[in-house]
């Protein structure tokens, strides 16, 4: 199993600042065993809420929780809704002095529990699968192509991870999701985040999606927010300026996972995948999620034109405007795209992502970034503050 330490360090970090830390994420994204390396050589107390006997000990939950010290984790909390409302009855004492480590599979029900309930007192921590800062640079290629789930990233071959992805999809999608309380039949669902797929790196269009399935726009609009709840898409949405240009207005979808992003397209291997007209979407999106993993922006946008004008990623950063576009391209050149947007965004400058192996100088504002070193972005817009 390969270390999580930054993740580490940001729950030790997030319980120092509040008494309540929420890690949520999508099932099988190792939640349960970050909080198991979490707890080690501390004062802890753990609950399953999926064990009848950890549920059988919280018949009680005030008297229970109240009582302990230390660490408390409390896993799969969506289970129980209760404990919301009681974990804020307990942080509010004053003799409390247990911190409260909650995790749960990423969902709309959870989220807004936990806004709603804890509102002021607690942290939320999201956990995505492996990095490449977790993996190693040498692991670019089998990362890209196997997703960062951990069983399907440490599988013993292409054929075993693309086997557990299937899985994983199929208990999705008539497992969790009806546990949910939502009630989609999961043919239906499949249906829909296969065509998303082939969507993948474009802007929405509800129109054109619903007629491809015969549904309603407001069906595959609420079929879109329930992926992008259960954090399998990401909405990437434009960022607008006060410009004398029709700027596109609807966001840009992504399936987050390249993994189930290749297992919906039938893509067992690299050789599949090289060989398939959408790889430079897919290795777009995943250059993307390795954006929002390692330099975590507090948000960020794509920006496009209707004439033509883009960038895959816009954000704020220490007050200074940074730009990334992605290319699958060994040998990125400057566009007439990348000057418009400079000029237009007022951007500091600009990262083309490209798989190569140098960082180099293309332009006064813009440096050609392998992405396979993406773990020393965050430290080089740093470096243009």
């Amino acid at each position: 199993m390969l270390q999580r330490t930054t993740y580490l360090k940001r729950l030790e970090i997030a319980l120092g600042r509040a008494p309540i830390c929420a890690l949520l994420g999508p099932r099988q994204s190792g939640k349960t065993t970050l909080a198991r390396l979490f707890q080690q050589q501390k004062q802890s107390t753990f609950f399953d809420l999926e064990s009848r006997q950890d549920m059988q000990r919280l018949q009680n939950p005030e008297l229970v929780l109240g009582a302990l010290e230390g660490l408390v984790v409390i896993d799969e909390i969506q289970v129980m809704p209760v404990l919301f409302n009681v974990l804020r009855v307990l942080v509010d004492r004053p003799a409390n002095s247990a911190r409260f480590l909650i995790l749960g599979s990423a969902s709309p029900h959870v989220v807004r529990n936990v806004s709603e309930s804890l509102a002021g007192r607690v942290e939320f921590v999201e956990l995505s699968g492996f990095n490449l800062d977790e993996t190693g640079a040498t692991a670019l290629d089998d990362l890209w192509v196997r997703g960062g789930f951990p069983p399907a990233y440490l599988a013993g071959s292409d054929d075993d991870s693309f086997a557990w992805r299937e899985g994983f999809l199929r208990t999705f999608l008539e497992r969790d999701i009806p546990q949910l309380g939502i009630g989609i039949p999961a043919a239906a669902m499949r249906r829909f985040w296969t065509m998303l797929a082939h969507y993948h790196g474009q802007t929405w269009n509800a129109s054109e999606l619903a007629r491809s399935l015969a549904l309603s726009d407001k069906t595959v609009r609420s079929y879109l927010d329930i992926l992008t709840g259960t954090f399998m898409v990401r909405q990437l949405q434009p960022w607008h300026e006060n410009l004398g240009k029709r700027q596109v207005k609807a966001p840009k979808v992504y399936l987050r996972d390249s993994g189930v992003l290749h297992s919906l397209l039938s893509l067992p291997d690299r050789h599949s995948l090289l060989g398939h007209p959408r790889v430079g979407a897919s290795w777009e999106g995943f250059a993307i999620e390795q954006v929002f993993q390692m330099v975590r922006p507090a948000e960020a946008y794509f920006w496009a034109t209707r004439n033509g004008a883009e960038l895959d990623l816009f954000f704020l950063r220490g007050g200074r405007r940074c730009g990334v576009e992605v290319k699958f391209n060994e040998a990125p050149k400057v566009t007439r795209s990348m000057r418009i947007a400079i000029e237009d965004l007022r951007l500091d400058h600009l990262w083309i992502l490209y798989p190569g192996r140098e960082a180099y100088p293309v332009d006064e504002r813009i440096t050609a970034w392998p992405l396979s070193q993406t773990p020393g972005l965050r430290s080089s817009m740093d470096r243009w503050r």
